[in-house]
């Protein structure tokens, strides 16, 4: 049964590491986009990942697809319509300076049409798992509109449903909107949440104000699993910044019968941390699909997550293998 990605696909473009936006006129383009960054890890793992998108119907959009395809992707749901590609601007941060994200999606092909593109009905036959994010109603009405539908239209189907909160506050802030209300009924209709206590509170209108943060999540958890029958599963992952290159990253899950944890990986010499989070949701994911004990779905993803820090771009390029081989104690040593 397929897992269905649902989401904006986005053309990144960075300058040389090291430098500033336009500090040099070369930019490296690279494809991207939370939603297909899970589809394209959860392919690599060996999945039946498929998106559902809206593309500009040019070259850009067209090459786009290809290169979710070349992963094993299936694009067969991917729309073709007028518009532009959806575009951001990546800054990679370095010693003290902090990577900087810079939007360029206003009036996309995916922002224009994605209200009226998708029969849901018709385009979660065959699927057992629905995955979307914040990002997708940060867009705008339309996205917003899309999310909710889908969602709706997953409960109405028995589809699960998977949400990441990946809040952007810079995206809201662009348009009218109410993001704790539309980002409620997402939530509302999800079995396995990424969030943690700030989206929560974000959502719910309260505070988690507890000195520890561990009591925090769990005060968080709580308070969403009374609030939202449906969900079953709450994760996230807990990242520790000494600079830019050296991090610690660690994982929770959060269920309403106990608690799991994984880690702490240490992480230096951090390559590009961007999708990080998405390959730690496919690898959450790709082991709850399969039926995997809830400790092993955690430190799964985890170790997908800690991985994709090793590699430019958003996308994470390893399989099953390679993760579990990440995982081991002899994880370091060459493979001839």
């Amino acid at each position: 049964m397929t897992i269905l990605c649902f989401g904006e696909m986005l053309l990144r473009l960075t300058p040389p590491a090291g430098e500033l936006l336009m500090q040099s006129p070369g930019l490296t383009v690279r494809p991207g986009g939370a939603e297909t960054n899970v589809a394209v890890s959860l392919a690599r793992f060996g999945a039946p990942a498929a998106i559902a998108t809206v593309l500009p119907d040019n070259a850009l959009g067209h090459a786009a697809r290809d290169e979710a395809r070349k992963h094993g992707v299936d694009t067969s749901r991917v729309r073709f319509l007028p518009g532009r590609m959806g575009l951001y601007f990546l800054t990679p941060g370095a010693v003290r300076r902090p990577s900087e994200v810079l939007y360029d999606r206003a009036g996309s092909a995916f922002v224009q049409h994605v209200a009226e593109a998708f029969d849901w009905s018709t385009l979660l036959q065959g699927v057992e798992w629905l995955h979307l994010s914040g990002v997708t109603p940060a867009t705008g009405p339309g996205g917003s509109q899309a999310a909710v539908a889908a969602v709706r239209a997953a409960e109405a189907a028995g589809v699960k449903v998977s949400f990441d909160g990946n809040f952007r506050g810079k995206m809201w802030s662009e348009w009218n909107n109410n993001p704790a209300a539309v980002l409620g009924q997402l939530m509302a209709g999800a079995d396995l949440a990424f969030a943690d206590d700030r989206d929560f509170s974000l959502i719910l209108g309260r505070d988690f104000n507890s000195p520890d943060p561990a009591e925090r999540r769990r005060a968080a958890a709580r308070a969403a699993f009374e609030t939202w029958p449906r969900l079953q599963r709450v994760c996230c992952t807990l990242r520790i910044n000494d600079s830019v290159a050296d991090q610690t990253l660690s994982a929770v899950m959060i269920t309403r019968n106990g608690e799991h944890h994984a880690g702490p990986i240490a992480l230096t010499g951090v390559v590009d941390r961007v999708g990080g989070g998405d390959a730690f949701a496919a690898g959450v994911l790709h082991g709850v699909a399969k039926g995997w004990a809830d400790a092993d779905a955690l430190g799964f993803g985890l170790a997908a997550a800690a991985l994709k820090h090793s590699v430019s771009g958003d996308f994470n390029l390893f399989d099953e293998a390679q993760v579990r081989a990440a995982m081991s104690a002899d994880g370091f040593d060459i493979r001839r």
